[in-house]
């Protein structure tokens, strides 16, 4: 990570925290993929995950879409309905904002 990305990231993760009533929807992103999970931070577990490397071969847009919705499935099958998102220092934009409107699509509330 840049030192810009780890500052707003820690920045980020000063304020965001998931408890066990509403997790931490937390996303990474790197060139070719982004990583999702759904993280309860004070048992210091991941819940449910899911990457666009399951996804298949699309767009990097699409994929991000297709993975939204199928986290927000994987997290209504464990019980999740609320959660909080964090963004990992990435800017709102493009596939992490597709992201985000699937998963608000798919059930999530954030």
């Amino acid at each position: 990570m840049t030192t810009n990305l780890k500052r707003r990231h820690n920045r980020i993760r000063a304020k965001v925290r998931g408890v066990d009533t509403r997790p931490r929807l937390a996303v990474y992103k790197s060139n070719r993929y982004l990583h999702a999970q759904i993280i309860d931070d004070e048992a210091g577990k991941t819940l449910v995950a899911g990457s666009t490397k399951e996804m298949g071969k699309d767009k990097k847009t699409a994929a991000a879409q297709k993975l939204g919705v199928e986290l927000a499935k994987r997290a209504k099958a464990a019980g999740i309905t609320k959660v909080v998102f964090d963004r990992g220092g990435f800017r709102y934009t493009g596939r992490i904002a597709t992201l985000a409107e699937a998963a608000r699509k798919g059930g999530l509330e954030f």
